[in-house]
């Protein structure tokens, strides 16, 4: 009876081995449907709002050669151009003698800055201070001019201002005629930037002009306002 007894207490514990090795392959089983086969499991979350497309490549550059370097060359080259034909108009003529509302330091004669320096053909090489460019006293008092008398009297279709040091105060450019009256034909935002010139064109002048008037408000922005020089353009007859 202890026999029988002791094989039917281990067939009861085998009956229990594999139930309980049956449960836990079933409870293994609904772990990994519900888990994805081992991938973590991450809550769903709204899809994210489209982006802007990606811009465009740039046209391709000619080998070896950088796109806005290129860019950069031409335009220098073209600004060169641009100045040396200004420089050599044949209706053009240059300041020969110019007088000032003030001048840096007081300055008289051909010292640096003073009004003088601002005849002649343009010398300044860069966007820059420098003394061959008339300078006011101070740099954002207000209202300050320069007059500047040329060689011979013309009927004037253009005068043409090269800013050379924090451009774009200008705000009037006048025309004194033989009889001194002064004729306003351009008032206005000075769009200059950089070392380059103010362009004033208007229809040729029914009278003669060898004199120029122009006045900036130096409080429009800081620093030194500097003017290299100023062309008059016209004609004879």
């Amino acid at each position: 009876m202890k026999t029988l007894s002791r094989l039917g207490a281990h067939t009861q514990a085998q009956r229990i081995d594999h139930l309980i090795s049956a449960t836990a392959l079933l409870a293994l089983g609904i772990l990994l449907a519900a888990t994805g086969c081992g991938k973590p499991h991450q809550e769903s979350t709204a899809a994210p709002a489209a982006t802007a497309a990606a811009p465009s490549a740039p046209a391709a550059s000619t080998p070896g050669d950088n796109g806005a370097d290129s860019t950069a060359r031409l335009a220098a080259a073209d600004w060169a151009v641009k100045q040396d034909q200004i420089k050599n108009d044949p209706t053009g003529q240059w300041a020969i003698e110019a007088t000032a509302s003030s001048s840096y330091n007081d300055a008289q004669g051909m010292a640096k800055w003073s009004a003088n320096q601002a005849t002649g053909t343009p010398n300044v090489e860069a966007y820059a201070d420098d003394g061959n460019a008339w300078a006011p006293k101070t740099q954002a008092s207000g209202i300050e001019w320069l007059d500047l008398k040329y060689p011979r009297p013309v009927h004037a279709t253009e005068v043409r201002v090269r800013e050379s040091f924090n451009s774009g105060t200008v705000i009037k450019v006048e025309l004194i005629d033989d009889g001194g009256t002064a004729h306003t034909v351009w008032a206005g935002n000075d769009p200059t930037t950089g070392l380059n010139y103010l362009l004033v064109k208007f229809p040729k002048t029914d009278y003669k002009t060898a004199e120029v008037k122009v006045t900036l408000a130096t409080n429009i922005s800081p620093g030194w306002k500097e003017i290299d020089a100023a062309q008059l353009v016209g004609t004879d007859q």
